[in-house]
């Protein structure tokens, strides 16, 4: 007996489309609060701190914690789902799907796309603040007073400012894929056997992917609409896949181990990867652990921030013993 008609053997017990449905519309409530509560708190969290001392630190360590949380979820959740999805064997046993690894593939390109819309947009900013203002301003000389044609740079702040506005908007494309994934593979399932550990685990998952979105965002400083916005994206993307999902099984008849539903799974998941682990390295970790001026002068800082990457980390890597 080969391996899927085993295991839809096993799963036969556990269809049920009506019990399924009924957890599925829990969960849109379940997932939507949970996921609110996780991007706002460390967004409130900065809010508390802004004016203060400890202010900068607050932050710093928000958004390590943040990192380690992005960084698992990329490694232990994102890129095992999609290579499993690509090598189940309603996939695997199909070209062009067995003659090569394409999750790894689409991971790289997605790191590259991510590379490529980091190094477009740092140069049109870099190259928008070096432009001259085009202002004339007097300069006293011997001869007399002339017009002198002034360029004006903003300070390097801004151009740190703009940066990590670009980094938040990056990290939330990949964090939107990963989560109408997530959303849209529930969605498709009729297994309650799976549904039911997975509206708590999804939960717990999206309190801390939330987190490590709000993170960034609390640093860049967006306006209140823009936050607003970008928090209610977040929230409400996995219970729009969860819809998602329900639409295409009820159209379309795929469940969640259709080899279609399985290979779109996989490709977006990949994709969703390369971005979080590229954005994670890149524009996290290494920025902050190596040109940052602040935690280079302080040695308690540095430890801080990297108990606090390892907790993130740490806290989404166990998610993974349930979802």
């Amino acid at each position: 007996m080969s391996p899927c008609v085993t295991d839809a053997a096993r799963t036969l017990g556990c269809r049920d489309g009506a019990a399924a449905s009924h957890l599925k519309l829990i969960s849109l409530v379940v997932i939507f609060i949970s996921s609110i509560v996780g991007i706002s708190s460390p967004i409130f969290l900065a809010r508390y701190f802004q004016g203060k001392p400890v202010y900068d630190k607050a932050i710093l360590v928000i958004k390590c914690f943040a990192a380690g949380v992005i960084l698992s979820t990329s490694l232990v959740h994102v890129l095992p789902e999609a290579f499993a999805a690509l090598s189940d064997c309603h996939v695997a046993s199909r070209h062009p799907w067995k003659d090569f690894p394409f999750a790894g593939l689409v991971m790289l390109l997605g790191a590259l796309l991510a590379l490529f819309v980091d190094l477009t947009a740092s140069s049109h900013v870099e190259h928008g603040q070096s432009k001259p203002s085009g202002e004339y301003f007097p300069v006293v000389t011997q001869e007399g007073t002339t017009g002198k044609k002034v360029g004006k740079d903003l300070p390097n702040e801004e151009l740190v400012k703009l940066k990590q506005k670009l980094v938040s908007q990056v990290l939330e494309i990949g964090i939107i894929f990963h989560s109408v994934v997530i959303g849209a593979t529930m969605g498709m399932s009729q297994n309650q056997c799976t549904i039911r550990p997975l509206v708590a685990a999804l939960a717990f998952h999206q309190v801390f992917e939330g987190m490590g979105l709000g993170g960034c965002i609390a640093q860049a400083e967006f306006k209140t609409g823009t936050v607003a916005y970008t928090c209610f994206m977040f929230s409400a993307t996995t219970p729009m896949g969860i819809v998602l999902g329900m639409v295409v099984f009820a159209v379309t008849g795929y469940g969640d181990s259709s080899p279609n539903a399985l290979i779109m799974e996989g490709l977006l998941g990949s994709m969703s990867s390369g971005i979080l682990i590229y954005m994670a390295m890149v524009d996290l970790i290494a920025l902050d652990f190596f040109h940052n001026k602040l935690m280079a002068s302080q040695t308690w800082l540095k430890k801080a921030s990297f108990i606090a990457l390892a907790l993130g980390s740490t806290s989404m890597s166990i998610l993974a013993l349930w979802a």
